[in-house]
């Protein structure tokens, strides 16, 4: 177990926050766009997925920190806190692999099949052909789980700041590393 989490877990941590809050707003821009502003629309599109498909890699990154470096020793708190902690972030581990792979596959089954091009460099495959009845299951899912993501994201942040505020060094470990 470590003393403190390691520079790279901690800016992996904050910018993994800032790209889900910010593809969040995203979202709600590019769906709000009319079809009268299509160009803007589709090049919307076209960040957010690249956006979500960039989670996905920084995830496995963060993932691989944590089992190579572990963790800090938590403060005390009662156990059933430690256990909503570990359901908790257990839960947005899940949640930030399974937003931008609900997402691309969303993409993927979207009937109107619009290719993904990454940061508009690089197409990326879609695994299987447009269709509507899986884009029907798949889009709200995908929704419901990025909600999902922010709430629970919104709600760890402020656990973190109010511990804070009692004296304990949970947000002082994460932003500062000590």
């Amino acid at each position: 177990m470590q003393a403190a989490w390691s520079a790279a877990q901690r800016r992996l941590h904050w910018a993994m926050a800032a790209l889900v809050f910010v593809n969040f707003l995203l979202a709600l821009v590019m769906v709000a766009l009319p079809l009268s502003a299509l160009l803007a629309k589709i090049l919307t599109y076209q960040l957010h997925k690249s956006l979500g498909l960039l989670l996905i890699p920084l995830w496995a990154w963060r993932l691989w920190l944590l089992a190579r470096r572990g963790r800090p020793a938590q403060p005390a708190l009662p156990p059933w806190q430690q256990g909503a902690a570990r359901l908790g972030q257990g839960v947005l581990y899940a949640l930030l692999i399974a937003v931008p792979v609900l997402g691309f596959l969303s993409a993927a089954a979207a009937p109107i099949g619009v290719e993904t091009v990454f940061f508009l460099i690089l197409p990326i495959p879609h695994p299987f052909p447009p269709d509507q009845a899986l884009y029907d299951v798949l889009r709200p899912l995908h929704q419901g789980a990025a909600w999902g993501l922010v709430l629970l994201a919104l709600g760890h942040g402020a656990l973190a700041i109010h511990h804070h505020r009692r004296g304990l060094p949970i947000l002082r470990l994460m932003w500062r590393g000590h």
